[in-house]
């Protein structure tokens, strides 16, 4: 799996990296909407964030099918933070299905614009995976397993984000390249 993972990675990175500032390939066009699930690892979540993200993922239900997932920062206490990351990295790994196309959000990852972040939503339902995974890090980013195990990597961001903000940056773009790739007039 890990070397489909890393061509998948180098094809998106050369795809994405292209598509800088162009239209998305597969606006107005029927796309296989893939069931969203994205996994946030942080600490208990503002009431203002969660209102928020409720709204865009009822928005988000006239589209595709949307889990919100939470998995606890540093599950097992750890005082070192490679424990931390080794613990939060196992908890990730045990979510994510063997069939899902899985997108890494991290600092490093590719910047994509909100056409490219349509179109790869449109791709993803071209992999044959049975529904598309955001993982969102803890405070010290993401392990080994899953940057393995990703089939992309991008950044919402040039800044570092913590991952409430993360969250509704994140399920906002989503919103954005639905209406992006059913020609509506939400983006402009």
């Amino acid at each position: 799996m890990a070397s489909t993972g890393i061509s998948l990675y180098a094809s998106c990175k050369s795809h994405y990296s292209n598509l800088q500032g162009k239209e998305c390939k597969y606006a107005g066009q029927s796309v296989k909407a893939l069931p969203i699930r994205i996994i946030t690892v942080g600490k208990k979540r503002s009431s203002g964030v969660q209102l928020i993200v409720d709204d865009y993922v009822d928005k988000l239900k006239h589209y595709c099918r949307v889990e919100d997932v939470r998995v606890k920062s540093n599950p097992k206490n750890a005082r070192d933070v490679m424990a931390q990351i080794e613990h939060e990295d196992i908890a990730l790994m045990d979510l994510i299905r063997s069939n899902e196309w899985v997108v890494m959000l991290d600092e490093h990852g590719l910047d994509v614009g909100s056409e490219q972040m349509a179109s790869l939503i449109g791709d993803a339902g071209n992999t044959g995976a049975s529904s598309l995974l955001f993982c969102i890090g803890g405070p010290y980013g993401h392990g080994r397993q899953l940057r393995r195990r990703a089939d992309v990597s991008i950044k919402l961001s040039s800044l570092v984000l913590n991952h409430e903000i993360a969250l509704v940056v994140l399920i906002e773009q989503l919103y954005r390249a639905w209406t992006i790739l059913k020609g509506q007039k939400y983006h402009h």
